[in-house]
């Protein structure tokens, strides 16, 4: 039985995870939960079930309340950590597996202390690979000690069982298109908060929906891929595939591309996360192929989408520019939700933002961070002195 810490235990990973877990007891004991605070009596539901002994919540100013629902459950002598730096406590406690499930840049504490215990980290928070590269790719000790859960990335490290790394030729991360898919540049102008939030396959959070929407989110993917199975950016290859029955592939030398199929859905990847590389049983329904249906490819629109674009560049930059890249972008995401900027700026003012850039020190998590806050700032005081016109 695997020993399992879940952060960002509210959000869609953290529940799907915890549904996996509960219709597998033999196998898994979760032993901690975290969240940032947004559902304490949601949290405090989940511990209770689970009989975790610990539970962490980022913002501070929660703890009594969370304190109260856990009385409310029936549960005492559970542990109660809160504060920015509580995720990071839990995360570093040795777990056979951590689940970060949280989004943003501020899972990388959390990332890296996951993986100095020597636990196995099921990494669904991108962010944390993507701005710190270099120190989690420093902090990973072993094969397989970082499982992605990415659909996509699960994917690929599914195909790559079919042959040696050497015989790759190229990694190919398909791409929904986002609600947008097939429009032009110009016909992007327009579009609202809300029409970005309609995923057309996924149900997910604010940021996440609509990086997919502006294409960000498969650049981070794209970064992403090229730090986990250490494939150059010119082998990554993106194609659009609006079902996305098919979750990415991997082309080899002879010629043969293995891909990964199944439903739209989180949870063979989240499964294979916590019991990687053993599979579990009925995770979800296969593809049914005796009932047809039409699967459509087709290549990226760069000049509508220019993100994954822009990402290949700071990922071949390195440093601290993918952390700058990120940085901005939660920036813009925000200012689009407010109403202040229309949609196409989000990723104008991120290369913006991006050209400005000078590099920095990614050898540690404060130079990482120092590059992230610069963004964040620098990122605001563009948007403010172009006054893009509101939506």
């Amino acid at each position: 039985m695997r020993s399992v810490t879940i952060l960002g235990s509210t959000g869609s990973i953290g529940t799907q995870a915890i549904d996996v877990v509960l219709r597998n007891p033999d196998r898994f004991r979760v032993e901690a939960l975290s969240a940032g605070g947004s559902d304490l009596a949601g949290l405090a539901r989940q511990a209770t079930a689970l009989r975790v002994s610990a539970v962490a919540v980022a913002d501070a100013g929660a703890r009594p309340t969370l304190l109260a629902h856990l009385a409310d459950a029936g549960a005492s002598g559970i542990e109660v950590l809160a504060g920015p730096d509580a995720a990071t406590e839990l995360a570093g406690r040795g777990s056979d597996v951590v689940l970060n499930g949280i989004t943003g840049s501020v899972g990388l504490r959390p990332t890296l202390a996951a993986l100095g215990a020597g636990s196995t980290l099921a990494l669904a928070n991108k962010e944390s690979l993507v701005v710190g590269g270099a120190l989690v790719k420093a902090a990973w000790t072993r094969p397989d000690q970082v499982v992605p859960v990415d659909s996509e990335h699960s994917a690929i490290a599914q195909a790559l069982r079919s042959g040696q790394r050497a015989e790759v030729r190229k990694l190919v991360v398909t791409a929904s298109g986002g609600p947008f898919r097939g429009r032009s540049r110009a016909e992007l102008r327009d579009v609202t908060p809300a029409q970005a939030l309609k995923h057309p396959n996924f149900s997910m959070g604010r940021v996440i929906t609509t990086n997919s929407a502006t294409l960000v989110n498969k650049g981070l993917e794209v970064i992403e891929a090229h730090l986990l199975f250490d494939v150059p950016f010119s082998a990554i290859d993106v194609v659009v595939h609006p079902q996305q029955m098919i979750h990415s592939m991997v082309e080899f030398v002879d010629g043969s591309t293995i891909a990964q199929a199944g439903p739209p859905r989180m949870l063979v990847p989240i499964a294979l996360g916590l019991s990687w590389p053993e599979r579990l049983a009925d995770v979800d329904v296969a593809v049914d192929w005796t009932q047809a249906a039409s699967w459509e490819f087709a290549p990226l629109d760069d000049e509508a989408f220019p993100a994954v674009r822009l990402a290949r560049q700071v990922g071949e930059a390195g440093g601290t520019f993918p952390a700058v890249y990120n940085a901005a972008n939660e920036v813009c995401v925000d200012a689009f939700h407010d109403g202040a900027i229309g949609f196409l700026d989000i990723v104008d003012t991120v290369a913006a933002v991006v050209e400005e850039h000078g590099g920095g020190d990614a050898s540690s998590v404060e130079g990482v961070l120092e590059a992230d806050a610069w963004a964040r700032a620098r990122a605001a005081e563009v948007l403010t002195a172009s006054s893009p016109s509101p939506r």
